[in-house]
This record gives structure tokens, C-alpha cells and sequence, in this order.
């Protein structure tokens, strides 16, 4: 079964971008089976319909804004994230609920899981780089990570160190 997990955020907005920084250490730290590609999907959005469209399980990392507590951890499937999801904030966040709309009209919407964290900070002033909540959730986060691929019977490899 062919998976995609697709980390979504705008780097230069700092928080915002935890899908992307976070996707960047997983591809760091591990190999991945073949059937398993991994996307920075950035702020995409509509570019993102063929990567979506062509894979069977599609895991996504992003943030929620949800008024918890900067780190706040959270798994959704699709239905779920749909009922959670608070009002646009972002162009991207419109985009990517359209484009996996497009893609259950075109037939090929994949089986769906959110992970998300909820920013310390959030859109506004350019910033590179996360707050320190968002680098301590990474170990949290990648357990979650985990144990959802545990549940699809995937796994991983540690790269060997240089």
C-alpha cells in the first residue's frame, strides 16, 4: 500500500512550519520502506492533488490552533480534524481541506490521518526556525508518529551514523 506523509507549514512563519521541520528530522534520523514517500508540502495546497490522489494512506503533519496549551499533541482522522477544525486561518489551511475535497470528487481520496501540534506562535511576523515548545515536542511527536505507522504495519530504520 503506497503511503504519503505529507508535512504542510510555511517555514518563514515560524511555528507555523512544524510539518516541514519536523518531516526534515524524520528524514534525517530514518529510511523508509519504498512504498512510503515523504512530502514537504509547504503551502502547496492545489500542487499537492497528485501527490494526494496517488497514494492509498495519507498521514499529515500540520498545526492546529486550538487554544490548548503551545505543545499540545493531537491525532485525527479526517472526519474528526473536519469537526475540530476552527475557522481558516491561513491560505493554506483553506487550500488543503479543498484539495482533499477534490480528490474525494475525483474518487481517489486516500484513508486520511492528522497529526498536529498547536503552535506557541502563531502567523504574522516572518520568523525562521520554531519556539522552544515545538522543538521539546518533538520526541512526543514522534512517538505518535509511530505508533500510527505501527497501526498501518509499517516500519523503519534508524540510519546508520556516518
Amino acid at each position: 500500500m503506497r503511503t504519503t506523509i505529507l508535512g504542510l507549514g510555511n517555514t518563514l512563519l515560524g511555528d507555523e512550519g512544524f510539518g516541514v521541520f519536523f518531516l526534515q528530522k524524520l528524514v534525517d534520523k530514518y529510511d523508509f520502506p519504498e512504498t512510503v514517500q515523504l512530502v514537504d508540502g509547504g503551502t502547496l495546497g492545489y500542487g499537492l492533488l497528485d501527490t494526494i490522489s496517488a497514494c492509498e494512506r495519507l498521514l499529515v503533519i500540520d498545526i492546529i490552533k486550538s487554544g490548548d496549551r503551545p505543545g499540545s499533541l493531537y491525532r485525527f482522522t479526517r472526519a474528526e480534524m473536519e469537526l475540530r477544525l476552527p475557522p481558516p486561518t491561513s491560505a493554506h489551511e483553506v487550500e488543503f481541506l479543498d484539495v482533499l475535497y477534490k480528490a474525494e470528487m475525483m474518487g481517489r481520496l486516500p484513508e486520511t490521518v492528522f497529526l498536529c501540534i498547536t503552535p506557541e506562535k502563531y502567523g504574522g511576523q516572518m520568523e525562521i526556525g520554531l519556539t522552544p515548545a515545538m522543538y521539546e515536542a518533538f520526541p512526543a511527536m514522534e512517538k505518535i508518529f509511530f505508533q500510527q505507522l505501527s497501526h498501518w504495519q509499517l516500519t523503519v530504520q534508524a540510519k546508520k551514523s556516518a
